[in-house]
């Protein structure tokens, strides 16, 4: 479906877009919306999968070569609010909504023939320190801003402009890339406080569901160990009339780059940084469900945000394995990832000095 709007822009911007396509020389520019593009807000106003295609397919992705106007993305990147501009294009901009199982999608796209910022960037104090130190390691300031309480899109949107890091190693990244490298950077600097931690007490399920995406996370004594198992339901997107399975796991390192990709390290983010506020260690397994509700990818924020929710919501606890692991089929409406678990029956065959007193 292809259409044609109007060839300028006056509005706000709330982020920017770097594309992956010709890497390292690739075209970047704001994201032009109405909307916050920010999805914590999508879920607490609730929005369905309708609404949020329908928001994004309004939004203008404008493109131009970086160099051109570098210094107008980073002042989008570093501001808290979106700010105001005024964009015109070399020739009306078309629509093309396109999908893509790593970003939120966008409907339109049109190259900049000028583009002017209407405002001054309003920008944190912990921002405004991090990205004017440029002998700070990208993972380091990474870390620095999450701990300072920096948003998560915050720092996607920061990565991506290319303000993090050493001064010889800022450069743009692509906005996909920026998304996986943001939610595994924090992830493992979370993950080394957890280790000195106490251990979990309890054996606890927490659930939560939304855009056909259904969250089980099981969270026991031990230290650190992490399962995600992905199920696409027969009908799903991308399964077929076949149902799709990837599983992928760690101890206290990862081994490669996940095949269940970005949103292994979106949902270990939001169990990590539920174990960081509690201050205890544990064993973890993540059940994604996907069913044919879910009809528009949407991101991985999705999966982020509804693990998220489900931290966020009262456990049930349960006396051993068997018990949670029928708890969990019972939320998620189906069993059959059970036996695709290799964490489980590996906790379950353990004997602890305990078991010989």
């Amino acid at each position: 479906m292809k259409a044609t709007v109007v060839a300028e822009y006056v509005g706000t911007a709330p982020s920017v877009f770097v594309g992956s396509y010709h890497y390292p020389h690739v075209s970047a520019g704001p994201l032009l919306t109405g909307d916050a593009d920010h999805p914590p807000e999508w879920m607490h106003r609730d929005l369905g999968i309708e609404d949020i295609v329908g928001i994004r397919a309004q939004t203008i992705r404008a493109t131009t070569m970086p160099h051109r106007y570098e210094d107008n993305l980073q002042e989008i990147a570093l501001s808290s609010i979106p700010l105001g501009v005024e964009t015109a294009f070399e020739r009306p901009i078309s629509f093309n909504l396109r999908f893509d199982g790593m970003v939120a999608p966008i409907g339109m796209s049109g190259n900049v023939r000028e583009f002017d910022l209407l405002d001054s960037a309003k920008v944190s104090r912990i921002v405004d320190k991090i990205t004017s130190d440029t002998d700070l390691p990208a993972t380091t300031a990474c870390g620095e801003l999450d701990a300072g309480g920096t948003d998560t899109y915050r720092i996607i949107n920061l990565m991506s402009a290319g303000l993090l890091g050493t001064e010889k190693k800022r450069h743009l990244v692509p906005t996909r890339w920026a998304i996986t490298a943001v939610d595994d950077t924090i992830g493992k600097e979370l993950k080394q406080q957890v280790f000195r931690y106490p251990s979990y007490d309890q054996i606890s399920l927490f659930y939560a569901e939304k855009f056909g995406n259904a969250i089980a996370v099981i969270l026991m004594p031990g230290d650190w160990q992490y399962e995600m198992i992905e199920i696409w339901g027969k009908g799903a997107l991308w399964a077929g009339e076949q149902e799709q399975v990837v599983v992928d796991g760690e101890g206290r390192k990862k081994s490669g780059y996940s095949p269940i990709t970005g949103a292994y390290y979106s949902a270990r983010l939001a169990v990590l940084e539920h174990l960081t506020k509690i201050r205890r260690n544990g064993r973890v397994v993540v059940v994604r469900w996907i069913t044919s509700e879910y009809w528009a990818p949407l991101g991985t924020w999705v999966i982020r945000e509804v693990t998220r929710q489900a931290m966020a919501s009262a456990p049930g606890h349960f006396d051993d394995i068997p018990t949670v692991t029928c708890a969990a089929s019972a939320a998620l409406g189906m069993d059959r990832w059970a036996k695709h678990s290799t964490l489980l029956p590996l906790i379950r065959s353990q004997r602890s000095l305990s078991d010989f007193f």
